[in-house]
């Protein structure tokens, strides 16, 4: 079996877990902690993770970039990585402590809450994730994320209650995520045993680093921004609601996202080698990959969505649906740009394009968000978001339409998009004739998404696609 298939199966398993975890503790969550506790711990951890950000500038994409293209190298492995980690176990230091500062002498509201989410910016100190990533050794971060998530699971069980537990609850997630990072410094040691770096050798990623922090942070700035600026312009729970139904279009988008994950090394050691014909293969069966599962997802979610929600959330997420709708379409727009990012833009390194693309994004979300929340309130989150994501796609697409056969991906979409469309009305029907109930609800997933799958693989049959073939074959 093939290094990327292996990958993909390994992050495949963990995208599922992550599906399945959140099906179980989500309905729990929502009725236990309320909306006002879910905005409140949403609220707070999206100020703990801009101080995340700081923490890491850009270590995940250049690290995981910096490391894959010297992997060969056993010298040059060990000196790369301490040198990028030296700079991030600094940048960490301070992020922390004007956390401390910030949260002790600025924050009133969720004083305690804001304080326990200080262990999760503590854990940028330790996460070396993008080592490993580099390395193409998945199987390690997905075993320990696995066990850790299952942990917290059980403890989300067995200690949060009731509505006062949100202390509990943060506590339980934020050490979830320390362990996490923790545990990966077993095997780092014996990966890369300590060398001193050099400060000038060091300071010379800084540079690189800020780079690719900057569309780290713009892109902060609509996927989090909105949340907090619902909090200043409305109120909490609106707060909960975006959150909820994000959370929601978030899960489908993992198993996407686990494929940029694991062919960003490799298309960036096939960048390093100057591969265009097998970088080119990869990208145009990753697209054909991605536009599959988003336009099932897109149209998949948005059916389901008035049947789903108070099933799932409970009668007082209602306002959910009209947002699980609006929102659904970035599914599309998240996808296609992450097959051209982390598979074409960053491995060439082309963070100029990058750059521009997710500030465009985060302006427009910037301005949208200021403009409607005021008056639509979570609505007026959701379509700032998606006036984001749309022009994030877009203007990546234009940037790439050079060097990449788009005109070929949009022809190969378009049959997705119709067998997507179709499924919705399937799915729309069974929703008229079995309205909130939890039969109608499986009937609807499970018969939606048979005939999707099967009108795929026509597809692929008439048009003589192999696509696992073609994105799983093996490396020379």
């Amino acid at each position: 079996m093939s290094s990327i298939k292996k990958n993909f199966l390994y992050n495949l398993i963990y995208q599922i877990l992550l599906i399945i975890l959140p099906l179980i503790t989500t309905p729990y969550i929502s009725r236990v902690l309320g909306a006002d506790g879910v905005g409140a711990y949403t609220y707070t951890y999206t100020i703990a993770n801009y101080f995340v950000l700081a923490a890491m500038l850009g270590v995940k994409n250049y690290g995981n970039r910096s490391i894959a293209i010297v992997r060969d190298n056993p010298f040059e492995l060990r000196k790369v990585f301490w040198e990028i980690y030296s700079l991030q176990f600094w940048c960490s230091a301070v992020s922390l402590a004007v956390y401390v500062i910030f949260v002790l002498f600025f924050v009133s509201e969720y004083q305690s809450i804001t304080l326990i989410q200080g262990i999760y910016v503590f854990s940028a100190m330790l996460d070396i994730s993008w080592l490993f990533f580099g390395l193409e050794k998945f199987k390690i971060t997905v075993t320990r994320n696995i066990i850790i998530r299952l942990i917290s699971l059980l403890c989300i069980f067995l200690f949060v209650k009731e509505a006062d537990d949100l202390w509990k609850y943060t506590l339980i997630m934020t050490l979830g995520i320390f362990f996490s990072q923790s545990y990966l410094w077993h095997y780092a040691k014996e990966l890369v045993p300590w060398i001193r770096p050099k400060f000038s050798e060091s300071i010379q990623h800084l540079r690189s680093e800020l780079v690719l922090f900057v569309p780290v942070i713009a892109v902060s700035l609509y996927k989090m921004m909105a949340k907090i600026m619902l909090k200043q312009l409305s109120d909490v729970t609106q707060v909960g609601y975006y959150e909820s139904a994000d959370r929601v279009l978030n899960i489908p988008l993992g198993v996407i996202t686990a494929l940029g994950t694991v062919m960003l090394p490799r298309m960036s050691n096939l960048a390093a080698s100057k591969d265009k014909s097998k970088e080119n293969e990869y990208i145009h069966n990753s697209m054909l990959f991605a536009m599959f599962l988003a336009s099932g997802m897109m149209f998949g979610i948005s059916g389901i969505a008035t049947d789903f929600v108070p099933i799932f959330f409970g009668e007082g997420y209602l306002p959910c649906i009209d947002l699980m709708h609006a929102m659904a379409p970035t599914i599309f727009f998240i996808a296609w740009a992450n097959v051209l990012r982390t598979q074409y833009l960053i491995p060439n390194k082309q963070d100029h394009s990058y750059i521009i693309s997710v500030i465009l994004g985060a302006v427009i979300n910037l301005v949208i968000n200021a403009l409607c929340i005021p008056h639509m309130q979570a609505m007026g989150a959701a379509i700032g978001t998606i006036c984001a994501e749309a022009a994030v796609c877009i203007c990546q697409t234009i940037m790439v339409r050079k060097q990449l056969d788009i005109k070929h991906y949009a022809k190969d979409t378009l049959p997705f998009l119709l067998c997507g469309i179709g499924m919705y009305f399937i799915i729309i029907g069974i929703s008229n004739r079995f309205s909130n109930s939890v039969i109608g609800l499986c009937v609807e997933i499970l018969l939606g998404g048979s005939l999707y799958a099967i009108a795929a693989l026509l597809y692929f049959m008439l048009s003589h696609q192999n696509i696992v073939r073609g994105l799983f074959k093996k490396k020379h």
